[in-house]
């Protein structure tokens, strides 16, 4: 069995965004049962990942080592026709994820504190 569904979120600049429930309603609404769900972004400045969730201040504490790690406005970036922004979005692209597989038993199974979600790279 094979379903393919798309999600939309809009983005409000640089930052994540909760997507567990409509990952979830989408493999309920599919009826699966045993299987994996794999989710894709189809964007180059944005990725996704898989983190806690008990504490809401572990997604924002994930922005301070990418703020180090790939700067805004680095002179070391030489694309920066859409901004100072937009080069340091595709390299934490390239350290996080584009893609996730999730396991389902009958539900997405994620753990009692985790969450999926997306990470808007530029802001």
């Amino acid at each position: 069995m094979s379903v393919q569904t798309t999600l939309s979120s809009e983005t409000r600049g640089r930052g994540t965004r909760e997507i567990t429930g409509g990952v979830r309603d989408v493999v309920t609404g599919a009826g699966v049962c045993t299987g994996l769900c794999h989710v894709f972004i189809h964007h180059t400045s944005a990725s996704l990942m898989l983190c806690e969730n008990a504490d809401p201040v572990v997604r924002e504490d994930l922005e301070r080592p990418m703020q180090r790690l790939v700067p805004d406005g680095d002179p070391m970036f030489r694309h920066v026709a859409e901004g100072d922004h937009d080069m340091p979005a595709h390299g934490r692209t390239l350290l996080t994820h584009s893609a996730l597989s999730l396991p389902v038993t009958g539900v997405v199974s994620l753990g009692s504190t985790a969450s999926t979600g997306t990470a808007a790279g530029s802001r």
